[in-house]
């Protein structure tokens, strides 16, 4: 009866995806971009959290430093300034992340696609693929595949 239990218990615990993807949301409310509030987390091979970011201004800026805007010239909307989430968590590792995973609330566009390959990265769980058309994410989907980074949504069975 002790192990019958001990087993059910052990069936309640969240897995290891589940977990990253959990912390991924949460640091993503650190962000301040009022439409969209992504975050990123790097594990390496032993599941060992090595960095975590969300998207937001290099450091030092302050929110209402520059626009938020997503439409308009160039230099006028966040695009221009942003560092986004897997950037960030990537910059933030406080160890190697050579053959590590990254967990992101979003799809990586094409520049995050360039920063995970660069470091080492070798699988991407990412929750939404909501700009699957937009060029830049389809342009980092092929730097993936190229680079030969695995991908895979991430559903949450719960």
């Amino acid at each position: 009866m002790k192990k019958i239990k001990a087993k059910i218990e052990l069936n309640k615990r969240i897995s290891w995806d589940q977990c990253f993807m959990r912390m991924a949301h949460i640091i993503a409310d650190r962000s301040q971009d009022p439409s969209t509030q992504a975050g990123a987390i790097v594990v390496n091979e032993k599941n060992l959290v090595v960095g975590a970011g969300y998207n937001g201004w290099p450091r030092g800026i302050k929110s209402d430093d520059l626009p938020w805007e997503r439409e308009g010239d160039f230099l006028n909307t966040k695009y221009a300034y942003v560092c986004h989430a897997e950037e960030n968590a990537i910059y933030n590792s406080n160890s190697k992340t050579d053959g590590g995973k990254i967990y992101c609330t979003l799809f990586p566009c094409n520049e995050c696609a360039k920063t995970i390959v660069q470091n080492g990265i070798k699988e991407v769980i990412y929750e939404s693929d909501k700009y699957a058309d937009v060029p830049a994410f389809i342009a980092g989907r092929k730097i993936l595949k190229l680079a030969k980074v695995s991908m895979r949504q991430f559903v949450d069975k719960k």
